[in-house]
């Protein structure tokens, strides 16, 4: 019986690729078919896909990313220590702590209320205009804190909700056994909580690779920027698809492995 239906489902899952490759076939020879006979495809292939300019920017534009990647690697670190104290903050509960719990409470508020671009905005240009001497007044410092800031904010609610996940009941028995608060939550719920946040915040750090280049606004030249100034030089869009493709090639894979540890997850539940 169990043999019979591992065939049945194996047919199934079959039957169902098949399906999904035909359909997805179809829809793409659709598409390159169908857009070349648009009116002003020539126009838009010569402004956006210029093979020419491709080639002679796409160096630079690699070039470029390697400021976004070491924006990432400093801000990463930072906002996941951040994110994890503020859910810790908001998991107090003597009363004599309080103010702490406020103060993450309005933290997570404020910086979740606001868009990223307004925070970099206020923040990278109005720091910098209390005439800090070099190298303070850097748009790379106080963009980078822009980005700390708001990030850290949903890391915190992310871990937050991974805590309040873990039942009641584990709690209270590491506090029965003898364990402090502190080391209920450092080595019984702390523990749990990140193993199950980890796709979640996994989005988050993608969603941060692509607002790096929010930071070319307040100065830095990194890709996006990069990718302006080889516009206006060439009077074509071409760079910006050179950078759609460098953000692509390595936010798919990252997506797709917080895809797979979203799926093993589940199936460990279930």
């Amino acid at each position: 019986m169990t043999n019979r239906r591992q065939l049945f489902e194996a047919r199934q899952r079959r039957r169902a690729n098949t399906i999904a490759a035909a359909s997805t076939a179809a829809v793409v020879l659709a598409i390159i078919v169908l857009v070349p006979l648009a009116p002003g495809w020539a126009a838009v292939q010569k402004s956006f896909f210029n093979g020419a300019i491709f080639a002679r920017t796409f160096p630079g534009l690699l070039e470029a990313f390697l400021l976004d990647i070491a924006i990432f690697a400093w801000c990463a670190p930072l906002i996941a220590a951040l994110g994890l104290a503020v859910a810790l903050m908001r998991d107090l509960r003597a009363p004599a702590l309080y103010p702490l719990r406020l103060a993450a409470i309005l933290y997570t508020d404020i910086f979740r209320g606001l868009p990223v671009i307004l925070v970099i905005y206020l923040i990278g240009f109005g720091i910098p205009g209390l005439g800090l001497p070099r190298p303070w007044n850097s748009p790379y410092i106080w963009g980078s804190l822009a980005l700390i800031l708001v990030y850290a904010a949903y890391v915190a609610e992310v871990i937050r909700s991974g805590i309040e996940s873990v039942h009641e009941s584990q709690r209270n028995a590491a506090l029965s056994l003898g364990l402090s608060p502190g080391d209920a939550m450092r080595f019984v719920v702390l523990p749990q909580a990140i193993r199950r946040v980890v796709p979640a915040n996994m989005n988050l750090f993608i969603a941060l690779q692509k607002d790096v280049a929010l930071l070319s606004f307040i100065g830095p030249v990194e890709i996006f920027r990069q990718a302006g100034v080889y516009k206006a030089l060439l009077a074509n869009f071409t760079p910006y698809v050179g950078a759609a493709l460098i953000f692509l090639a390595i936010t798919i894979p990252a997506t797709r492995y917080a895809d797979y540890l979203m799926n093993r997850q589940a199936r460990a539940r279930s």
